[in-house]
């Protein structure tokens, strides 16, 4: 009996020691993830500092300071006053999850999961407060006491997932004001369809290529900027005239957006919303360029450059090489 006890005691104080091996291990394992993910942030915020120190005019588009960035150029800037948080988005990087969580973050305490909120409330006009709504002196105040972040990714990917997204898979106001003068300038169609829905039927659609041929030609930016899908992300968010806190890729996003959220102090309130299983995939970019030229491909690549030495992504030399 005596022999039994004492195995079991025995057994207790292994078990014990096993857990405060396994606990210290955890411990360990966070901290070092931690430390290496505050480590990239200070990699890509130099990188970013550099690259804007190196080529001001290409960077900052000619203009030398926040005071030169017009108020429709800061319209992609949500503000949260409560949070102190001010977040640039970026079409096609992630930003209906975001707007979830600054939605979830409007509305206050406590705080619902975000994940079930539609898209179409999360992009509903004037749903949220810009940058831009409040006079020039209390915009600089927040700027420079708020925390700034922004998501990008690689450019490429990018601009094909906004091709799958308004053009492969379609939306109405996307045909009626893109895809018909898309088809008729490079897709051989010069009386295209007056409806997605008759092109749909006689399946007609614009090409991949035909998406660059109309991002390339000149005379596409005579007329408006890009639109912001497929506008350059420097462009949107002026990276180097206004000092973000924080960088996020897509690539990393969830881990990304756990060390954020952690920084926010908000890790124990809100869970970011998981990504789409259908999501484009850099591996995928050569069966998308295939049908571009070589000539085409260098000059768009040239058309994003700025966008790929400020974020930290490589050139993509096995697109770009005959």
């Amino acid at each position: 009996m005596a022999l039994s006890r004492g195995l079991l005691q025995s057994l207790g104080f292994l078990g014990s020691i096993f857990l405060i091996m396994s606990f210290y291990r955890w411990n360990m394992f966070e901290r070092k993830r931690a430390e290496r993910m505050h480590n990239l942030q200070e990699v890509r915020k130099q990188l970013l500092k550099e690259n804007c120190k190196y080529d001001k005019e290409a960077t900052s588009e000619g203009k030398q300071s926040f005071e030169d960035i017009s108020d429709s150029e800061m319209k992609h800037l949500i503000v949260d006053d409560k949070h102190g948080i001010i977040y640039c988005y970026i079409p096609k990087v992630a930003c209906t999850n975001w707007k979830r969580v600054m939605f979830v973050l409007k509305q206050g305490e406590p705080y619902q999961d975000p994940s079930p909120i539609s898209r179409d409330l999360a992009h509903v006009p004037g749903g949220f407060t810009l940058l831009n709504s409040f006079p020039r002196i209390e915009i600089k105040a927040r700027l420079k006491h708020y925390t700034k972040f922004l998501f990008v990714r690689h450019p490429f990917v990018r601009l094909t997932s906004a091709y799958r997204d308004k053009f492969e898979k379609g939306s109405n106001i996307y045909f009626d004001n893109f895809t018909r003068e898309i088809l008729r300038l490079y897709g051989n169609q010069p009386n295209p369809p007056q409806t997605m829905a008759e092109a749909s039927a006689s399946g007609v659609h614009i090409s991949f290529y035909n998406f660059i041929q109309y991002l390339l030609d000149p005379q596409t930016e005579r007329e408006l900027p890009f639109e912001p899908h497929w506008r350059q992300m420097h462009r949107l968010c002026h990276p180097c005239l206004i000092q973000y806190d924080f960088i996020g890729h897509q690539e990393t996003l969830q881990e990304d957006a756990e060390q954020l959220l952690n920084t926010l102090k908000l890790q124990n309130d809100i869970k970011f919303p998981p990504s789409y299983d259908n999501i484009t995939a850099p591996e995928s970019l050569s069966g998308w360029f295939r049908t571009v030229p070589l000539v085409e491909r260098r000059k768009l690549y040239k058309l994003y450059e700025t966008d790929f030495r400020l974020f930290g992504y490589r050139k993509p030399d096995e697109l770009l090489d005959g």
